[in-house]
């Protein structure tokens, strides 16, 4: 089981990552709304903003998340971990269940070229 300090590895390299994306998947990135991601196994919630092309995480919080982030995010520490090192599909993960993504209408528009 992935630990929260890998977890926290994790989104660091997604943001690197997303920050040095070009072409529709920068666009995704683009976003500026607020992000939460739920690790169901840790039951931990790392909250903060996808702005500027990059995932800041301003605070980590036991439990669920307490408020309703824009783009919520909610898997497994070692899913989190397998996709971003490429282990892992994201839009099979997603397509199976195993991560759950909700977001409005539109920013899940924009979010798909990022599966």
């Amino acid at each position: 089981m992935a630990t929260m300090e890998e977890c926290r590895s994790a989104l660091d390299t997604l943001s690197d990552n997303l920050a040095g994306a070009d072409g529709d998947v920068r666009g995704a990135a683009s976003l500026d709304r607020s992000l939460s991601c739920h690790i169901k196994d840790l039951d931990v919630t790392f909250t903060g903003r996808l702005a500027d092309g990059r995932i800041r995480v301003l605070d980590t919080l036991e439990g669920p998340p307490r408020e309703k982030a824009e783009i919520r995010l909610a898997m497994t520490g070692d899913d989190l971990v397998a996709m971003v090192e490429g282990e892992l599909n994201f839009a099979k993960a997603w397509g199976s269940g195993r991560v759950r993504l909700e977001a409005g209408f539109r920013d899940l528009l924009k979010l798909k070229s990022l599966l």
